[in-house]
């Protein structure tokens, strides 16, 4: 059996349509954030630490604000998602002001990454399910058959979707239960006449079908993943390097593998319901929903 998983968390980002932390702003009857729900929820399910990635211009208020609640419930540790932080080599291009995706933001925390891990993001909530479901996982023997054996939890697209503007989501082949490809598709929105349609990244628009399984980058990994990372970023940076707005996104660098043969991914089921805020208005959503979770008694109130 592996070691108990680490949880990386993805909170380096400001939330620009949102209009501000959305990683902070209370949604629990006890002012708990999001994030406060998916520590609690990674906790009980056997999560042994916790890395925050974020920035250093918010980690004092961060870290007094949500790794400060947990400090003595789990290991917790930060680290830094920087722009300039690349390997060797490669420099930041002129007029570039943001950071270079949720590939990079990984790879910030490769010195904190000492086990097998999931990765969230921040403002997403999942469900307790999810997490028990991820850590199984991680903490199962996988076939020894020459692969790294990467998983995600899956959620359903039309359980996704935001009411108040377009949104940003990597489309899941599967065969079997294991993930052939994830195709990233931006601008997603439902139509008057109830269609869903998004954009690829060359431009061009698509339909989206209503069963399609999409990751909500809640994924688990091996260590091992941290190379992967590397080789994908350094070719990344040698194709898009030098553009000032281009990421290099985590599902592209699983089905880059998988097409390699080089790793497996498995998609994994869970019972847990899917939400988050993207936009102001989703906040009334989030909160009416965290209320029912406690009304059923899924969490206690307060939660910490």
């Amino acid at each position: 059996m592996s070691q108990q998983p680490a949880l990386v968390v993805l909170a380096a980002g400001m939330g620009s349509r949102y209009g501000g932390l959305k990683q902070m702003d209370p949604m629990g009857p006890h002012g708990e954030t999001v994030l406060d729900y998916s520590v609690f929820d990674a906790i009980r399910a056997g999560f042994s630490k916790v890395i925050f990635v974020i920035r250093e211009d918010f980690a004092t208020a961060f870290k007094e604000s949500v790794g400060a609640k947990f400090a003595d419930k789990i290991d917790v540790a930060y680290s830094f998602q920087k722009l300039d932080d690349l390997p060797p080599g490669f420099a930041v291009p002129e007029g570039r002001e943001k950071p270079w995706g949720t590939t990079h933001a990984i790879r910030a925390a490769r010195e904190e990454i000492d086990r097998p891990f999931a990765v969230i993001n921040a403002d997403d909530f999942y469900g307790a399910d999810a997490y028990t479901t991820a850590a199984k996982f991680l903490t199962s023997e996988q076939a020894d058959d020459g692969l790294a054996h990467y998983a995600l939890v899956g959620y359903q697209i039309a359980n996704t979707l935001s009411d108040h503007g377009a949104v940003n989501r990597g489309i899941c082949e599967t065969d079997h239960g294991l993930l052939k490809g994830v195709e990233e598709i931006v601008e997603i929105a439902r139509k008057d006449d109830q269609s869903i349609e998004g954009r690829a990244l060359d431009g061009s628009a698509c339909q989206v079908d209503e069963q399609a399984i999409v990751s909500m980058n809640l994924w688990g990994f091996p260590v091992s993943f941290l190379e992967a990372i590397e080789e994908h970023f350094i070719e990344f940076l040698k194709s898009h390097g030098g553009e000032a707005k281009s990421e290099c996104y985590i599902p592209t660098v699983v089905d880059d593998f998988v097409s390699r043969n080089k790793a497996a991914c498995h998609v994994l089921e869970t019972s847990s319901s899917w939400f988050g805020v993207t936009y102001p208005e989703d906040k009334p959503h989030v909160v009416n929903s965290i209320q029912g979770l406690v009304d059923a008694g899924d969490y206690p109130t307060p939660l910490v």
